[in-house]
């Protein structure tokens, strides 16, 4: 098990064995069973996580980006660019890790033989309950190896989805299924319906069964994304509702920040810009309306500016009301 990397896989020697190239394989997750972030966090990266991280990168049939500083999930949700430095085309389990072939641009080829960028920082979805990989989502460039950035990897989970006991049933599953579970057995069904076979008359199943097998799969795989939605909206409203009562946000943005935490990893990252940020308004005392906010609201840029430079909002919105 490599814990020095903290999951952020060193460049250095795969250069150096590529003869001063940038390496076409490179490593993405180290050797499970059990893999450690520099933080302590611990995930599970056994025989059937890596099955179904296999899985689901084959049944996607895409390339997954190796962006620079975790763009795709930061940058790109606002608009801004998240130009790609490299593409994975294929992934291998090698001594229980996985490693990956990439295609590499010019400029992320260039930047990594020059040692400007010198770790590789994997983005992966895990289950909340265990902490099992489940998929790779991207990788990153970086020279500050953390997962500040990264989606589905903070501390604490966003929220952890309670799957339908009739979900459940339909699909044949226990109780104490996870939702990885859901999706192994919805991507079987599938599968199994799309496959193309002589039929077997030890296991031929009959048209009939075959159109309801198909139907529960597609349903059973709608029921749990909307389920997923619903949770999240329901998250979502609550956190901005409460941040609006303390007067940390105002009403002129909540819109942006409602559509801030739809991204991956945005509600929390909303709440801990809550956490750090001052009131913005003053008690109204109108029976738990929102609370009024100061004449010149200041916009999402300008709080983070006073958060981060330790400005009252208050102060500098008092500033910008004068100057106006």
């Amino acid at each position: 098990m490599k814990t020095l990397l903290a999951l952020n896989t060193d460049l250095s020697a795969a250069i150096a064995f590529a003869n001063g190239k940038a390496p076409d394989w490179v490593e993405l997750i180290p050797a499970g069973p059990v893999v450690t972030g520099r933080d302590g966090r611990t995930w599970l990266f056994d025989g059937q996580a890596q099955q179904m991280v296999l899985g689901l990168f084959t049944a996607r049939s895409i390339e997954l980006p190796i962006d620079w500083e975790h763009a795709t999930q930061s940058r790109a949700p606002n608009g801004e660019e998240a130009p790609a430095a490299a593409w994975i085309a294929q992934l291998e389990i090698r001594e229980g890790g996985l490693w990956g072939q990439v295609n590499w641009t010019p400029r992320g080829g260039e930047q990594v033989v020059a040692r400007e960028y010198r770790y590789l920082s994997p983005v992966f979805d895990y289950e909340a309950d265990g902490g099992r990989i489940v998929r790779l989502v991207s990788a990153g460039l970086t020279n500050v190896p953390n997962f500040l950035l990264t989606a589905l990897n903070h501390e604490n989970p966003e929220f952890n989805v309670k799957l339908s006991p009739a979900l459940l049933a339909l699909l044949g599953l226990p109780e104490a299924a996870t939702e990885a579970d859901v999706i192994a057995a919805t991507t079987q069904l599938k599968q199994a319906a799309n496959t193309e076979k002589t039929p077997n008359l030890a296991t031929f199943v009959p048209r009939a069964d075959y159109e309801t097998l198909l139907s529960r799969a597609t349903n059973a795989e709608q029921a749990l994304s909307t389920r997923v939605k619903t949770e999240r909206d329901a998250s979502v409203s609550a956190e901005i509702d409460a941040a609006l009562k303390l007067g940390k946000i105002t009403p002129a943005t909540t819109d942006y920040h409602r559509a801030a935490c739809q991204e991956e990893g945005g509600l929390e990252r909303f709440k801990a810009f809550v956490n750090a940020a001052p009131v913005v308004g003053e008690p109204s005392g109108l029976d738990g309306k929102p609370k009024p906010v100061l004449s010149t609201a200041l916009n999402a840029e300008q709080q983070a500016m006073c958060v981060q430079l330790g400005v009252d909002q208050e102060q500098f919105a008092k500033t910008l009301q004068s100057e106006g």
